[in-house]
């Protein structure tokens, strides 16, 4: 099973909506900062952050993007 099929076997089984290729991009873009920036530990719970606070994931990126600019 590849990555986006367990993604969306996942989804299916959580019973949301599947996430768009251009999501599952952009919240691995967000992870990829969040690792960079600080620990491996941010990659994942960083994404949960977003999901947890309810906002657009490319809205997110860029806000960690910021964050990562100003020293975090």
């Amino acid at each position: 099973m590849t990555g986006y099929e367990w993604l969306d076997a996942f989804a299916d089984h959580l019973g949301i909506e599947r996430p768009e290729p251009a999501e599952i991009e952009t919240l691995l873009d967000l992870a990829g900062v969040a690792a960079h920036s600080s620990e491996r530990i941010a990659a994942p719970i960083a994404c949960w952050l977003v999901g947890r606070a309810g906002l657009d994931p490319e809205d997110a990126l860029n806000q960690a993007r910021d964050l990562r600019g100003a020293g975090g």
